[in-house]
């Protein structure tokens, strides 16, 4: 069975509660302002489209928000929904040459958006970012985000800039947020992670010096956390949550 993932104003169209079929696409005649492949090396596979914001949707279809759909869908399906998402918000955010203003055509041999003026082509946009897990005698380094909910806490992350590796952006991002200094950087895993279009590079390090100093733009509050007081964090499928539970899993 080939799925419809269908977006609108950035979230996922389902249809009684999961993914609607390919067929479904019948159902919304004039309603895709944009649609597309979900794989390069299956043109008639899975599909995406971008719904108009205003469109009133059929009977038994409503959207609901992406981050909190991984309770309800295994976690395939989670970064199948993703990666739908990050080709429609692509072409969605790409419609012109970004050198000369041309309206950009799809290049189906490239995968990527072409200017018919200058030739210029523009690819899947994806900007990595870097997350790390920093130990110091058994405890874990964690921030409250400015944006998150009251108690919550994660590790800390940042985007990588350019001229700089994944391991300087570690030492760089965590000294930034918390005026703490890293050594012994490990690779840990990566993850996509399409909100918009990350791809995020999962390390472990260790502490080599400093004290707490939050940097209070990014993060309201930064602490040391034992492993019996890490109890409110995002749970799922996140890269956030394998370090965290790889953390506590090391011991337990």
């Amino acid at each position: 069975m080939s799925y419809l993932y269908m977006f609108q104003n950035g979230r996922i169209v389902l249809k009684n509660g999961v993914v609607p079929d390919k067929t479904d696409a019948a159902l919304f005649g004039g309603m895709f302002a944009a649609s597309g492949a979900v794989d390069r090396q299956e043109p008639d596979g899975d599909l995406w489209a971008e719904l108009k914001g205003g469109a009133a949707l059929p009977s038994g279809f409503e959207p609901r928000e992406r981050r909190g759909l991984w309770p309800t869908v295994d976690e395939t399906q989670f970064f199948r929904i993703a990666k739908a998402f990050h080709y429609m918000d692509w072409r969605r955010t790409h419609k012109f040459c970004a050198a000369c203003g041309t309206p950009a055509v799809f290049d189906e041999k490239e995968f990527a958006m072409r200017c018919p003026k200058c030739g210029e082509l523009f690819y899947p946009w994806i900007s990595p970012a870097v997350i790390v897990a920093v130990e110091r005698d058994g405890r874990l380094l964690m921030g409250h985000g400015v944006n998150f909910p009251a108690g919550r806490y994660s590790v800390l992350a940042g985007f990588v800039e350019p001229g700089e590796s994944l391991e300087q952006c570690v030492a760089r991002e965590v000294f930034e947020e918390s005026q703490i200094r890293v050594k012994n950087i490990r690779y840990f895993a990566s993850q996509p992670w399409a909100f918009p279009h990350s791809l995020m590079l999962g390390f472990t390090a260790e502490w080599a010096g400093g004290e707490i100093v939050p940097q209070t733009s990014e993060v309201s509050d930064v602490r040391w956390f034992a492993p019996d007081e890490i109890t409110n964090y995002y749970r799922g499928v996140s890269i956030s949550a394998k370090l965290i539970e790889n953390f506590l899993s090391s011991h337990s």
